[in-house]
């Protein structure tokens, strides 16, 4: 792979990296939110759907991360 193609790679990987943090913060407050539920709503269905926008934001970062590791090796 020549030189401007890695460019545009790491270009792409920047963004990557952008949008991972801002899921990376939207996660965090939702996580901040549920924990400062009470139990009785934690377990239930606000807690409950809180608890999986939680899980499915750390599968996309966590998707983010695969993506960047194909870009990576593509790269190399």
């Amino acid at each position: 792979m020549n030189s401007s193609r890695r460019a545009i790679i790491d270009e792409i990987k920047e963004s990557l990296d952008e949008i991972r943090d801002k899921i990376d913060e939207v996660r965090d407050e939702e996580q901040e939110s549920y924990d400062n539920l009470p139990e009785s709503f934690q377990g239930g269905e606000l807690g409950e759907k809180m608890q999986s926008a939680i899980d499915t934001l750390d599968e996309a970062m966590s998707s983010i991360d695969e993506v960047s590791e194909y870009l990576d090796t593509a790269a190399a």
